[in-house]
C-alpha cells in the first residue's frame, strides 16, 4: 500500500505549532487582562504584547519538543499520537531547530517592548520562559524527561503568565491574580496529563520519565481530578462575594460537569484516538474556563 501524500508545508507547520495547546497561552492573558479591566487598570498595548509573547513561547516550546523528541528517540514509528513534523520526515531537524530559535528570538523581541511597562523583572521572566521552553525537552536535564514538565506548565502558563500580564498593567500582583493563576495553570497542566497518559508506553521505552511513567496511570487520573478541583476552587474563591451569585453558581456548575465528563472519558479510554479527542477537549475547556472568568470579572 502506498504511503499517503505528505501534507502541504502550511499544514505541516500549523500541525507543528500544536493548535490544541494554544489555549494554554491565551487563557492566562485573557483572565489577567479581565482582572486588570475590573480594577480600572487595563492597558491594551501591554495586554496584546503579553498575548503575542505567550503564543510565541508556546509555539517555540512545541517546535523544541518536535525537534528534541526526535533527537532523543521519543518520537518513533511506534508513537500513537499525531504525527510529528521532524519524525515524519516532513521537516529536516536543522530546519526545525532554526524555526524554534527564530520563534524564541521573536518572543524575546516582543518581550523587550514590555520593559516600558514593568521594568527589569520582566526581562528576567522573559529569559527564564525562553530557557525553560528549550529545557522542557532539550539540554542536559530536560524537564519533560525528568517528571518536571507538569510543574513547568503550572508555573509558567499559570502563575507566571497571569501574574506578569496583570503586573505590566497594574504594577502589582494581587491575591486574586495568584488564585486565577492557580486555576488556569491547573487546567493547562491537565492538557499535559492527557498527552503523557496517551504516550506512556513509548515515553517509557525512550527513557522519558514523565509523572505518568514514574507513578502510573492511576496517579495520572488522580492528578487530573486534582487539577479540576483546583480550577473549581480558584473560580469560586475569586467570584465569592464579588460576582453576582448566579454567575458564581453557573461557573461552578460548568467546572463540576466538565471535570466529571472529562475524568470519566480519561478513565474509560482504551484507544489512542479517544485520548487524542480528549486532548482537544481539555484545551477547549481551558478556553471556556477562561471565558467564564472573564464574564465574571467584567460583568459579574
Amino acid at each position: 500500500m502506498a504511503n499517503p501524500p505528505a501534507p502541504s508545508p502550511l499544514s505541516v507547520w500549523i500541525g507543528a505549532s500544536r493548535p490544541r495547546t494554544l489555549p494554554a497561552a491565551v487563557a492566562p492573558v485573557l483572565t489577567a487582562s479581565a482582572l486588570a479591566w475590573r480594577d480600572g487598570d487595563f492597558v491594551a498595548p501591554a495586554a496584546l504584547a503579553c498575548l503575542a509573547f505567550a503564543l510565541l513561547i508556546q509555539i517555540g516550546t512545541n517546535f523544541a519538543n518536535d525537534y528534541y523528541d526526535f533527537i532523543k528517540g521519543a518520537d518513533t514509528a511506534e508513537r500513537v499520537g499525531p504525527r510529528r513534523a521532524v519524525a515524519s520526515g516532513w521537516v529536516a531537524p536543522a530546519v526545525m531547530k532554526r524555526a524554534m530559535l527564530g520563534v524564541f528570538a521573536l518572543a524575546f523581541a516582543v518581550g523587550l517592548t514590555l520593559l516600558a511597562y514593568g521594568g527589569w523583572p520582566l526581562l528576567v521572566i522573559g529569559v527564564a520562559s525562553i530557557m525553560c521552553g528549550i529545557a522542557y525537552t532539550g539540554g542536559p536535564y530536560p524537564l519533560g524527561y525528568n517528571g518536571l514538565g507538569d510543574v513547568f506548565v503550572f508555573v509558567f502558563f499559570g502563575l507566571v503568565a497571569v501574574g506578569a500580564t496583570y503586573f505590566v498593567q497594574t504594577g502589582v500582583v494581587t491575591p486574586e491574580a495568584w488564585m486565577i493563576g492557580v486555576g488556569v495553570g491547573a487546567l493547562a497542566a491537565n492538557i499535559l496529563v492527557v498527552n503523557n497518559y496517551r504516550d506512556v508506553e513509548t515515553d517509557a521505552r525512550a527513557g522519558k520519565r514523565t509523572l505518568v511513567v514514574r507513578f502510573g496511570r492511576a496517579y495520572a487520573r488522580g492528578q487530573f481530578v486534582a487539577g479540576h478541583v483546583l480550577a473549581l476552587s480558584a473560580l469560586v474563591a475569586v467570584g465569592f462575594g464579588d460576582w453576582h451569585p448566579v454567575i458564581v453558581i453557573a461557573g461552578a456548575v460548568v467546572c463540576v460537569v466538565a471535570g466529571w465528563i472529562q475524568t470519566k472519558r480519561l478513565m474509560r479510554a482504551t484507544t489512542p484516538g479517544e485520548l487524542i479527542r480528549l486532548l482537544g477537549t481539555t484545551g477547549m475547556y481551558l478556553a471556556v474556563y477562561a471565558l467564564v472568568l472573564v464574564v465574571g470579572l467584567v460583568w459579574g
